[in-house]
C-alpha cells in the first residue's frame, strides 16, 4: 500500500465505508440481489461485509479428535460494502444517506428517501 507521496508504507489502508455494524441493509447487486438483512461483521482492511442470511457457504469440516464425526458447517461468506445499501424497514425502501445534526450538536445518519434517522 502507498501512503503519503506514493511511498510504501507497512500498515494495509483502511476503507471508509458508508455502512456499521448493526445496519439493515439491502444487496443491490449479484446473485443475491434483493436480500435483506442486518450487517453482522465489518472489515475495513478490505471493504467488505457479513450481511445475515446473505451469501451462505457451506464447509465440509474433518473430525479433530479421535470418537468424534465430521460436519457441515453453514456461514456467511463477506462481500463487498459496495454491493450494499440502507433499507428502510418501515417504508421497504433502500436509500442512501444524508448527515445531519441534533439539537445537542451530535451528527446523525439519516436516510434521504425517507429521512428516517438510522443512528440512536
Amino acid at each position: 500500500m502507498f501512503g503519503k507521496k506514493g511511498k510504501a508504507t507497512s500498515e494495509p489502508q483502511r476503507y471508509r465505508m458508508h455502512v456499521k455494524k448493526g445496519d439493515t441493509v439491502q444487496v443491490i447487486t449479484g446473485k443475491e440481489k434483493g436480500k435483506v438483512g442486518e450487517i453482522l461483521k465489518t472489515y475495513p482492511k478490505v471493504s467488505k461485509v457479513v450481511v445475515k442470511g446473505v451469501n451462505v457457504r457451506t464447509k465440509h469440516v474433518k473430525p479433530q479428535q479421535d470418537g468424534e464425526s465430521g460436519r457441515i458447517v453453514s456461514f456467511e461468506a463477506p462481500i463487498h460494502s459496495s454491493n450494499v445499501m440502507h433499507y428502510s424497514e418501515k417504508e421497504k425502501v433502500a436509500s442512501r444517506i444524508c448527515y445531519t445534526f441534533s439539537e445537542d450538536g451530535r451528527k446523525l445518519r439519516q436516510l434521504k428517501k425517507t429521512g428516517e434517522i438510522i443512528d440512536k
